[in-house]
């Protein structure tokens, strides 16, 4: 597994996206930055989680900018969070009893139905 360190620095490299990827369980939209955060750390589940809850959940739906954050603890559980936008109030979260993706705060956009890396934006 990627240290969280490497996996961070590697993802600030990503400034825009060359192509658009299309999850093939929910059909979410994602940048070259999401796909490099999934495929170094393991977790297209991420991307299928967050595409489920977007298509599907009353309360996220239709929103066209959130804010989406995983917080892994060192103990290997995480918190899946939606917000609208940065100081508004959580209106989605889902918790992992266990994951080996690495430990910290990662921060993701979905834009008009678009995910990618902070640095995408």
């Amino acid at each position: 597994m990627i240290a969280a360190e490497d996996l961070k620095s590697s993802l600030s490299h990503f400034t825009g996206t060359t192509r658009y990827i299309r999850d093939p369980f929910t059909g979410l939209t994602h940048t070259d930055g999401i796909e490099h955060l999934a495929e170094r750390a393991g977790a297209q589940w991420l991307i299928s989680d967050i595409g489920v809850v977007f298509r599907l959940h009353p309360n996220v739906k239709g929103i066209p900018f959130q804010l989406w954050t995983l917080t892994v603890t060192e103990e290997n559980t995480a918190i899946l969070t939606c917000r609208e936008d940065c100081d508004m109030p959580v209106i989605y979260e889902q918790r992992y009893e266990y994951t080996d993706f690495p430990v910290g705060t990662w921060k993701m956009y979905l834009i008009d139905g678009v995910l990618m890396v902070p640095s995408e934006y």
